[in-house]
């Protein structure tokens, strides 16, 4: 998955579309969440990443026991990307690779400090607002998928916001033979339409 992971990357770094910024923790909006989808003949590669409040309601790290099984149960859940993100069943799709975890700034101690240097000269408000923010978490998953045939897989339900209730919508970046395209997918609209993308 990692070769596929960074020829993904790779590929959606070199497109407009998907290049932008570096994310940072700080930076989502709660409510939205970000999935990146690159299909390439009978795979498809997605990545999602969501705040943590919008998977299990809360963004601290996991204190108590309830906190701890919450969190482990919406990791499993995200380890299920065909009960999140449906296809068709004549698509024939199938899970080759799943893993998902949640990741706090913590995990990104480094990446904080290069920043705290560069905003020390230019962004030492912005950098004051950003440490009264501590404590923001998010999940994030990677899937792998197999379609016996691509051309019917021409919608994805987002059953993903049944199981997350304080998702109200998830930011597509979709890359495909046929170029690249992002939408919006929202609750009350839980579908999208993947017709022409192979």
């Amino acid at each position: 998955m990692k070769l596929l992971s960074l020829l993904t990357l790779s590929a959606m770094a070199a497109t407009p579309v998907f290049a932008q910024e570096t994310r940072q923790l700080d930076a989502h909006e709660h409510g939205v969440a970000q999935l990146d989808i690159a299909m390439d003949g009978q795979q498809i590669a997605m990545e999602l990443h969501a705040p943590g409040a919008d998977i299990v309601g809360f963004e601290y790290a996991a204190e108590s026991a309830d906190d701890r099984a919450a969190v482990d149960n919406a990791v499993a859940a995200l380890a299920r990307p065909l009960d999140l993100f449906v296809l068709p069943d004549a698509a024939g799709c199938s899970v080759v690779q799943a893993a998902a975890g949640l990741e706090s700034e913590d995990d990104h101690d480094g990446e904080a400090e290069e920043h705290d240097e560069h905003a020390k000269d230019d962004h030492k408000d912005d950098h004051d607002d950003h440490e009264e923010q501590a404590g923001h978490t998010e999940f994030h998953a990677e899937y792998l998928l197999t379609c016996t045939d691509p051309d019917a897989a021409t919608d994805i339900t987002f059953a993903f916001f049944d199981a997350f209730p304080n998702a109200l919508e998830v930011e597509v970046q979709l890359i495909s033979d046929t170029g690249a395209k992002s939408f919006e997918v929202e609750r009350d609209t839980p579908t999208l339409d993947l017709r022409g993308m192979f």
